[in-house]
C-alpha cells in the first residue's frame, strides 16, 4: 500500500529520532536574516549555530522546515503551474549535526532511511560527489567518495558505475563568499519507464531524473581573501524536497509503476484543494502539461490553473498565518503578487469573485495537524485572503483595459516594457499575459520584458548591502565598550577610563571602556549626559554606535584631545531624559501586547521609535483599526499600568528562550539573550533601558493610528508627563468650544447635533429656494430657444456661483425645454466655465459637445472637452464671454 504524505513525513522524524536527533517544528517563514525574503531552505534557521554565534539547541536535530522561494535570489513563481515540480511553498525535509557526526553516520543514514525504510528501488538510485574544476576550491572529496563506495557495495551495487561527480555548481555549498561552506552529496533517482540510463540524466534538466537529498558537509570557513580554511567544528546539513519525495511514491504506486511522468502534485498533498476546484469549476484536473506557452490547449491551461491555485494558496495560508501579509513592498509584495496570480488564473476557470478564500479548509485539512499555526490562525488568513482578493478584483478590469488599448493599436507584438507594466502595476504575471495576446495573434517581447526586469532586480541589488559572513571562531577579539547603565546605581557618577577620542563630523565622540549611556539602538534614542574628565566637564550630546559596535558619545569639539587618552573620569547620564524614554519603551511592551490581544497574533512589531516625548510603533495589520478598537486597547494599557506590575530583565540562553517570549524580525541574537517580563504577561527579547514597574509609566494615551504602507500600521502615543501635558491641552481645548457654544463641555455633542440639525433644514430650504429659481429661470429661457435646421438650440450666458451649480442648472434647462443644443457660461470668481449639452440629433448634425468646448474655451484662454453629448471646460477671459456665444450663434445660422 502507497505511503500518505502524513507517513512519509512522519517516518522520516522517527528514522532520526531513534538515531538520537531531537525534533524540533518549523522556523516561521520570517526569517531572521534581513537580507532574505522569506525563509527559503531548511538551514536558515540554523545559521547563528553554524556561524558560532549561538549554540546549537541539540547536537542533532531533525525536522520538517517551511520554505518559501517566490522573489530574490531564488524566485520560482514564473514556472509554478507549467511543469509539475516548481513551487513557491514546500517543506524541506532535514536532519542536523552540530560538531557531532559527519560523513559516515549522513551517508549510511540516507541510504538506509530510502532503500530500507521507504523501499526506493536501489537500482535506479545514483550519487554525486564533488571533484573541482578549474578555479573550484578545496580537493576532491575521497571521503565521501570512500563511504559511498562501501555503502553501495554492501548493497550490491558498484560503485564506479553509481557514483558521479560535480563540480562547485552543482557539489559545493556555500552560504555567501564568505563564510562556513564544504562539498556535497546528492542522491539522484531515475523515473524513465525502465531505469536504464545509466546516470547520464543526472543533472541534466531532465524531469525524469529529480534529485532527492542533498547532503552538505560542512567542513571549511571561506575568508574574504579567498581561503578554504578547515572549520574547528564540522556540521551536517541536509534537505530533502518532501512535495517531490511524496509525489514519486503517489506517481509510481509505490515503486510498482514508473509509466506515468513525476509530479509533485500526484500526492495527497494536493488532493483536497483539488477537489475543491473541480467542485467550484466543474471541470476535473487531467495533469496535462502544454509543451509550448505559446500554443496551449484549453484542457492545458485549465490544469495550469490547477497547479498555480493549489501551489498559491499554500503559500498565502502558511504565510499569512506567520505573520507575513500581502503589502506593496519587499517580502509583502511578493505575497500580494502570488495573489493576485491566482487570481487571474481562477478567471481562466471562471470561477466566481470569492473563490480563493474557499480554498483555505482544504489547505488546513492538510497541513493543520503538522503547522498548527494555520489552525490557530485561520480567522486572520481567512480575512486577508478576502479582503486582497476583493481588492483585486477591483483593479483587474484596468489591467484588461490597458490590454485592450494596446491590442487596439493593431501592433505586431506587444513590448517588452508594455508587458512589465502589466507585471509592475497590475499584478498580471508574462506568462498570462502572452496567453492573451496569443487568443488575438499577438506575441509578447520577452527578451525586452526581461530587460526590464532585470533593470529592476539590478535596482533592488544596489539598495541592499553586502553582508561579510564571519565564524564567531575567527574573530579578531575586539573587545567593545561594556554597559553598565541597567543598574540604576551607575547613572550617576560612574567611573570610566577614555580610551579614544575620534572625528564625528563637526563634533568629536568619546570612546570609553565601560559607560551606563544606553547608545541609540532598537529605536530607543540614545542617552545625554555630562563626562567630567580632567578639568573638563563635556556634554554628551548624544550615544551611537559606529558600524563596528563602538559606542560613540558625542561632544563638542575638545582642545588637545590626546592629553585625556587613557585619563579617569566620572560619567552621569541625564535621568530626567532616560526616565522619560524608559516609561515610553516599556509602554511600547504594555501596547505590543494589548494589540496582539486585540487583533491577533499575527501582530508583529515592524519597527519603533522611543523618545521623552513620544514612542512610534509600527506593526503588521490589514485593515485600519476603528475606534472602539483603538479605545479597548488603550483601556488594555491602562488597566495593566495601573496594576504597578514589577518589570524585570535578565539573559538567558537563546536556546533556552520559552516559547512565550516574542522576537523580532531582524534583530541578530547571539547566545544569550535579554529578555524582558512585564508581570509574566508581556515578554519580549529587548535590550533596551525600562522602568521598574509599569506605575512608573503614569498616563498613556494613543494620539493616532494611520497606515505608513498596505499591511503595516503605525501608532503614536504619549505617556508620562507628556501624556498629562497632552490631556491638559485637550481639556483647555474642550473648554474654550464649550464656552464659544455657550454649554457645558460634557453637553458639546448634543449641541453639535442641533446645530448639525439646523443648518441641515437650513440647507434644505436654500435648495429648495434654488430649485424653485431655477425653474422659473428655465421657463423663462424658453422664449431664448431658437430652431435652425429641425434642432432645437438655446445659446445664452448663465448666473452660477460655481461650475458644479452651473451643470446642474445647465442639465435642468437641457431637459425642461427639451433642446437638441445648449451652449452656456458663467463667470464665477472672475474666471469663465463653459458647457455644452448635444441630443443624438444635434450629435448627428455634426454639433458634438466635446468639439464645441474645444473651440470655444481656445478663444476664452483655456481648454475642455468630453464627451460627443456633455463636455465642460474653462478660460481665463471672462469679458470675452458674451462676445464668444454671440459669434457661435451667428455661426451656426449663417
Amino acid at each position: 500500500m502507497t505511503m500518505t504524505s502524513a507517513e512519509i513525513r512522519q517516518s522520516f522524524m522517527d528514522f532520526f529520532a531513534a538515531r538520537e536527533h531531537a525534533i524540533v517544528p518549523s522556523a516561521p517563514l520570517m526569517p531572521t536574516a534581513p537580507n532574505l525574503l522569506f525563509t527559503n531552505a531548511g538551514m536558515n534557521p540554523f545559521v547563528p549555530s553554524f556561524l558560532g554565534e549561538r549554540e546549537a539547541p541539540h547536537p542533532r536535530v531533525a525536522d520538517t522546515q517551511k520554505c518559501i522561494r517566490a522573489g530574490g535570489k531564488h524566485n520560482d513563481l514564473d514556472d509554478v503551474g507549467w511543469d509539475t515540480y516548481h513551487q513557491t511553498f514546500f517543506e524541506m525535509l532535514g536532519n542536523w549535526s552540530f560538531g557531532d557526526y559527519f560523513k559516515k553516520e549522513a551517508i549510511a543514514w540516507a541510504w538506509e532511511l530510502l532503500t530500507d525504510v521507504w523501499k526506493l528501488p536501489k537500482e535506479r538510485l545514483y550519487v554525486t560527489v564533488y571533484k573541482p574544476g578549474p578555479g573550484d576550491p578545496a580537493e576532491f572529496d575521497q571521503e565521501a567518495y570512500d563511504y559511498w563506495s562501501a555503502v553501495l557495495s554492501a548493497s550490491g551495487l558498484n560503485p564506479a558505475e553509481r557514483i558521479l561527480t560535480g563540480g562547485k555548481k552543482d557539489n559545493f555549498w556555500m552560504m555567501g563568499d564568505t563564510g562556513p561552506c564544504g562539498p556535497c552529496s546528492e542522491i539522484h533517482i531515475d523515473l524513465t519507464p525502465d531505469g536504464l540510463t545509466g546516470g547520464s540524466l543526472v543533472n541534466a534538466d531532465s524531469p525524469y531524473c529529480i534529485e532527492l537529498w542533498n547532503l552538505v558537509f560542512i567542513q571549511f570557513n571561506a575568508t574574504e581573501s579567498g581561503e578554504f580554511l578547515p572549520l574547528r567544528h564540522k556540521h551536517i546539513d541536509t534537505g530533502m524536497g518532501f512535495e517531490r519525495v511524496a509525489g514519486i511514491i503517489a506517481t509510481t504506486k509505490g515503486f510498482t509503476d514508473f509509466s506515468q511522468p513525476p509530479s509533485n502534485y500526484n500526492s495527497d498533498l494536493f488532493a483536497g484543494i483539488f477537489t475543491a476546484l473541480e467542485s467550484m469549476s466543474g471541470h476535473r484536473y487531467g495533469a496535462t502539461l502544454p509543451t509550448d506557452r505559446q500554443t496551449v490547449s484549453a484542457l492545458e491551461m485549465k490544469d495550469v490553473a490547477f497547479r498555480v491555485l493549489a501551489d498559491h494558496i499554500r503559500t498565502l495560508c502558511c504565510a499569512i498565518a506567520d505573520g507575513i501579509l500581502p503589502g506593496n513592498e519587499g517580502r509583502n509584495y511578493v505575497l500580494r503578487r502570488i495573489l493576485r496570480r491566482a487570481v487571474l488564473y481562477g478567471h481562466r476557470l471562471h470561477l466566481k469573485d470569492g473563490f480563493f478564500c474557499r480554498l483555505v479548509d482544504p489547505v488546513l485539512d492538510s497541513l493543520g495537524e503538522v503547522f498548527p499555526e494555520l489552525v490557530q490562525q485561520q480567522a486572520i488568513i481567512r480575512k486577508v485572503i478576502a479582503s486582497e482578493e476583493s481588492a483585486f478584483e477591483r483593479t483587474i478590469e484596468r489591467g484588461l483595459l490597458m490590454l485592450e488599448r494596446l491590442f487596439a493599436q493593431n501592433p505586431a507584438i506587444i513590448s517588452g516594457s508594455d508587458a512589465f507594466a502589466l507585471y509592475d502595476t497590475h499584478g498580471f504575471p508574462l506568462d498570462l499575459t502572452q496567453i492573451i495576446a496569443a487568443e488575438k495573434g499577438l506575441s509578447v517581447d520577452v527578451e525586452g520584458f526581461n530587460r526590464e526586469m532585470e533593470q529592476q532586480r539590478e535596482r533592488a541589488r544596489a539598495a541592499r548591502s553586502t553582508q561579510v559572513i564571519r565564524v564567531a571562531e575567527d574573530t579578531d577579539g575586539t573587545q567593545q565598550t561594556a554597559f553598565i547603565g541597567y543598574d540604576a546605581a551607575n547613572l550617576t557618577n560612574a567611573a570610566v577610563t577614555v580610551l579614544a577620542i575620534v572625528e564625528a563630523g563637526e563634533q568629536q565622540a568619546v570612546v570609553l571602556d565601560k559607560t551606563p549611556c544606553y547608545a541609540e539602538m532598537g529605536g530607543q534614542l540614545g542617552d545625554h549626559g555630562v563626562l567630567h574628565v580632567g578639568q573638563l566637564s563635556l556634554a554628551i550630546h548624544d550615544t551611537r554606535k559606529d558600524p563596528s559596535g563602538t559606542v560613540l558619545h558625542l561632544v563638542d569639539r575638545i582642545p588637545e584631545p590626546a592629553t585625556l587618552i587613557g585619563t579617569e573620569g566620572r560619567l552621569s547620564v541625564d535621568l530626567e531624559r532616560r526616565e522619560a524614554i524608559q516609561r515610553h519603551h516599556s509602554a511600547t511592551h504594555i501596547l505590543h501586547w494589548a494589540l496582539r490581544k486585540v487583533l491577533g497574533t499575527h501582530v508583529q512589531q515592524a519597527g519603533s521609535h522611543v523618545a521623552p516625548d513620544r514612542l512610534r510603533f509600527d506593526f503588521s495589520h490589514f485593515e485600519a483599526l476603528s475606534p472602539e478598537q483603538i479605545q479597548t486597547i488603550e483601556i488594555l494599557c491602562q488597566s495593566k499600568i495601573l496594576r504597578n506590575d514589577r518589570v524585570s530583565w535578565g539573559e538567558i540562553p537563546f536556546s533556552e528562550k520559552p516559547a512565550d517570549v516574542i522576537a523580532f524580525f531582524g534583530d541578530k541574537y547571539g547566545d544569550k539573550v535579554r529578555v524582558v517580563d512585564i508581570g509574566g504577561w508581556s515578554k519580549e527579547l529587548c535590550a533596551g533601558t525600562h522602568v521598574a514597574a509599569t506605575g512608573e509609566i503614569g498616563l498613556l494615551k494613543i494620539v493616532s493610528e494611520s497606515a505608513i504602507s498596505a499591511g503595516t500600521r503605525r501608532i503614536e502615543a504619549v505617556c508620562g508627563e507628556a501624556a498629562a501635558a497632552l490631556v491638559e491641552d485637550r481639556f483647555a481645548i474642550l473648554n474654550s468650544i464649550a464656552r464659544r457654544l455657550s454649554t457645558k463641555p460634557e453637553l458639546i455633542a448634543v449641541r453639535l447635533d442641533d446645530l448639525q440639525a439646523r443648518l441641515k433644514e437650513a440647507d434644505s430650504q436654500v435648495r429648495a429656494f434654488k430649485a424653485r429659481e431655477e425653474a422659473a429661470l428655465a421657463a423663462q429661457l424658453g422664449d431664448k430657444v431658437f430652431q435652425h435646421a429641425g434642432l432645437r438650440l438655446l445659446i445664452v450666458p448663465l448666473q452660477a456661483d460655481s461650475p458644479a451649480e452651473l451643470r446642474d442648472l445647465s442639465t435642468r434647462v437641457f431637459k425642461e425645454n427639451a433642446l437638441d443644443l445648449l451652449v452656456t457660461g458663467a463667470s464665477p470668481e472672475g474666471k469663465v466655465s463653459l458647457i455644452a449639452m448635444a441630443s443624438p440629433a444635434a450629435i448627428a448634425a455634426g454639433h458634438k459637445a466635446g468639439d464645441v468646448i474645444r473651440q470655444l474655451t481656445t478663444t476664452l484662454g483655456g481648454k475642455g472637452g468630453g464627451k460627443p453629448d456633455f463636455a465642460m471646460g474653462g478660460g481665463s477671459q471672462p469679458e470675452k464671454l458674451i462676445a464668444v456665444l454671440q459669434d457661435f450663434q451667428q455661426a451656426i445660422l449663417s
